[in-house]
Formats: C-alpha cells, sequence, structure tokens
C-alpha cells in the first residue's frame, strides 16, 4: 500500500513516524516550507521534514495546494494508494483528493464533529471539557465534515495544558491512523456521517490572551491558562510591566478562608476586594490571586523580559506586594 503523508508539526511526526515503523511503503512526504524562527531568524524546517530528511524520504514543500497544477501532476504521477493528512496546514482542493485509490486520511485531535478547525485540542482545554480524543476520517471538501472511521477518548485532567494533552493524542494520532490503514487497505474500515450537530475551533489570536479579571471566574482564568499553555500563554498588566501566567490552581473562596484564618478574621473586608488584587505573595506559601468568585494561585509564572519559572523561584528574586491589583 503506497502511502502519500502531508503534515507539519510534531504532532503530525508521530503520525509519521508510526505508518513508518508499521512498514508502510511512504512515497513521498508534503510538509510546509522552512520557516524563519529564532532571534537570528534562521530558516527552520518542520518537525516532519526532519524526520522525512533522516530517513531519506522524498520530500515535497509547495507554497500552495490550490491551483498548483505543477504539484498536482506530480502527485498524480506518484499513484498512491492513500494519502494521509495530519495537521498539514493547508486545505486540499478536490483534484488532490480524488487522486487516491483509498481516498485521502486525515487524524483529527477531538471527537468529531466537535471542535472542527484549526485548534480543536486548544478549545477543549479552554472550554474546560472533561474529556477529548482522535478522530480518524475520509477528507472531502468541507472543513472537517468527512464520514468518520475510528475514534478514541481521553479525558482531561484538571490541570493539564494543551501541552500535555497535545503530547498525548499526537501519540494516540499514530496508532490510530496504523489501526485505520488496515482497516481501509482490508475494506473494513467504517464510514459514520457527522450529522449536522458540530462545533467549530477556530484560530486562536493574541487578543484572547489577555486575562479578563473583573468578569471571569476563577475556572475560565484556570483554563484560559491552561488552554494557552504552551501557544502564547495568559498575561496580565502589574505596574506596567506584562506578567505571563503559566500554571494555576482553582482554590474555593471558603477553603482559602478557612486555611488562612488571618483573613477568615476580616472576611467582608476580603470579599471586597477587587478582582485581581494579590492577596498573599510569599516564597513560601505562594502567589494567591482573587477572582470574582474564588482564589487563583499561580504556580508557573513569567516576568517581562524574563524565563518562565516556577512561583516560588520567581517571587525570590521579583517582589509582588499583597494588596496590588493586576491589571485589564
Amino acid at each position: 500500500m503506497k502511502v502519500l503523508f502531508m503534515g507539519t508539526p510534531d504532532f503530525a511526526l508521530e503520525s509519521l513516524k508510526s505508518i513508518y515503523n508499521a512498514n508502510y511503503e511512504i512515497i513521498g512526504v508534503v510538509t510546509n516550507p522552512d520557516k524563519k524562527k529564532g532571534r537570528g531568524m534562521k530558516l527552520t524546517a518542520s518537525p516532519v521534514k526532519e524526520f522525512a530528511l533522516e530517513k531519506n524520504l522524498k520530500i515535497y514543500q509547495p507554497q500552495k495546494v490550490r491551483n498548483n497544477e505543477e504539484f498536482i501532476e506530480e502527485i498524480k504521477t506518484l499513484t498512491p494508494d492513500v494519502i494521509c493528512v495530519v495537521a498539514y496546514g493547508k486545505i486540499l482542493p478536490k483534484e488532490i483528493l480524488d487522486i487516491p485509490k483509498y481516498g485521502c486520511i486525515n487524524v483529527h485531535g477531538s471527537l468529531l464533529p466537535k471542535y472542527r478547525g484549526a485548534a480543536p485540542i486548544q478549545w477543549a482545554v479552554l472550554n474546560g471539557d472533561k474529556e477529548t480524543g482522535i478522530t480518524t476520517m475520509y477528507m472531502d471538501e468541507g472543513m472537517d465534515t468527512g464520514d468518520m472511521i475510528l475514534k478514541e477518548k481521553i479525558e482531561i485532567g484538571e490541570e493539564e495544558t494543551t501541552g500535555d494533552i497535545w503530547n498525548k493524542l499526537a501519540k494516540i494520532g499514530g496508532n490510530l491512523l496504523v489501526q485505520t490503514l488496515k482497516l481501509v487497505e482490508e475494506g473494513k474500515a467504517p464510514r459514520e456521517k457527522q450529522g449536522e450537530d458540530f462545533t467549530m475551533a477556530p484560530m486562536l489570536s493574541k487578543e484572547m490572551a489577555i486575562i479578563n479579571w473583573q468578569d471571569k471566574t476563577a475556572e475560565e482564568i484556570h483554563n484560559l491558562i491552561r488552554g494557552l499553555n504552551p501557544i502564547m500563554g495568559a498575561y496580565s498588566y502589574l505596574n506596567g510591566k506584562k506578567i505571563k501566567f503559566w500554571k494555576s490552581q482553582v482554590i474555593n473562596k471558603d477553603e482559602f478562608l478557612n486555611n488562612n484564618p488571618e483573613f477568615k478574621e476580616y472576611e467582608n473586608k476580603f470579599n471586597g476586594l477587587e478582582p485581581g488584587t494579590i492577596i498573599i505573595s510569599d516564597q513560601k506559601q505562594g502567589l494567591y490571586i482573587k477572582t470574582k468568585d474564588d482564589v487563583l494561585k499561580i504556580t508557573e509564572i513569567q516576568g517581562e523580559n524574563a524565563k518562565r519559572m516556577k512561583t516560588e523561584d520567581f517571587l525570590r528574586g521579583n517582589s509582588l506586594m499583597a494588596g496590588s491589583m493586576f491589571e485589564y
């Protein structure tokens, strides 16, 4: 079975590794063009390209796939039995979808039809979902609308980040793709229609990273922090300086007051504090911030023009005064 693989980031790399280790005949690897990265703006290959170079696989890096007749004709000459697409980053035109004998198979990071679109893993965490998973599907011309083949579900822990779930699902996706290809080749792959009860997962914007202390609950802020980790980091300003938050814990207000009797005594005063106010800032105790309903403990933080670090390490060299308020 001749496989043409299309993918770009580390999420796709796990699938490419899986089909390579399963001894499928990989006739080519299509990935995005190298990008300039880092302070030196050095041209950097995608994780998928690096693996393809290591294994001496044929590599294609078209700037575009739509209206690219030269590339489409080249794919036709390869005569792939199936095209596997995992986080490639470009929408395939019908001319490519129609080339392979068994069609185009996609590995998608959600339990379809929930979270069609570019950022399914991120939105599952941002929305505080308790579970997510991987779906393999036959591709059509729509945005993640094709018939579903296999699914595998996982739970999302209360403090797990997008990065944590990304890594888990990448490995599951690779295993599920191998199972899917076996079923496709044997003619035993199921086809399940998605129906119209779907949700979308659009690309994330930089604007959503700023924390709204006034309107958001502790749980919503916590989900924002872990949902944007490690992509961009949720942030706020203190005394004009940008502070990023990478990890946090939600502490029930009553539990906090019971465990901190010095605040329990002044409960009315505590309740009157503005959301975003630092309640405790101590190397041993940690950093606690009042929200509109509960308390948020920050466990990993990053100062302006500094590295991210555990909060206790940050507080050894940085003074965040109790009573100060993060701005919005």
